[in-house]
């Protein structure tokens, strides 16, 4: 085995790079918007960032999940949960808590400690691809008749939990559709919104 791999700057790393940095640029951006339209939709671009991202990594199968729940249907929803309420956020009082932040910082940390001793992306020799990566490419073409291993694991290896993962999606959908008011285009009482250059707006 070949232990002498070395992790080079190629275009795709660049790639991935430039959509972790759009990921956290977007994600700051929605943090500190007030407009919640431009919220619902600063959340379908992160979603469609984030399929990009699995698509570079050759997540097919996840980014398409999260192209079509992320982008797709949790932008519908949210669009139809602006309904119910006014289009911008009410001003909240700032009130840091240094705790929370100390536990965050120090959560942040371990993790990246963690970092360190994984092994290089790309490393053809990192467990992943030596070990139960290699046991599924080998066995799925003599265990299951399907030609494509992905769909042979997410089908069959992992059928329960792909279920149980169609479960969930399913009831959070209903959830929502219920909260939202079936049958109804507003759904609850009239909201009004604040007008734009209000005081009250907190800006």
């Amino acid at each position: 085995m070949n232990n002498d791999f070395v992790p080079t700057l190629t275009p795709i790393v660049l790639l991935d790079l430039s959509l972790l940095t759009m990921l956290i640029f977007v994600a700051f951006t929605m943090l500190k918007s007030r407009h919640l339209f431009a919220v619902a939709m600063l959340s379908g671009i992160y979603s469609l960032l984030s399929a990009a991202f699995f698509v570079s990594l050759d997540a097919v199968d996840v980014a398409f999940t999260e192209a079509a729940v992320g982008a797709g249907i949790s932008s519908v929803l949210m669009l139809g949960a602006m309904l119910l309420t006014s289009r911008r956020e009410k001003p909240v009082i700032s009130n840091r808590a240094p705790v929370a932040l100390a536990v965050v910082f120090a959560v942040g940390s371990v993790l990246f400690y963690a970092t360190i001793d994984m092994p290089a992306f790309g490393d053809p020799n990192a467990p992943a691809n030596v070990s139960i990566g290699q046991e599924y490419v080998e066995r799925t073409p003599d265990e299951i008749a399907v030609p494509n291993i992905v769909t042979a694991v997410l089908a069959s290896y992992r059928g329960f939990d792909t279920l149980g993962e169609t479960m969930v999606i399913f009831t959070a959908g209903v959830a929502v559709m219920l909260l939202l008011g079936a049958g109804s285009v507003r759904g609850g009482k009239p909201v009004d919104d604040v007008p734009v250059g209000d005081p009250k707006d907190g800006e």
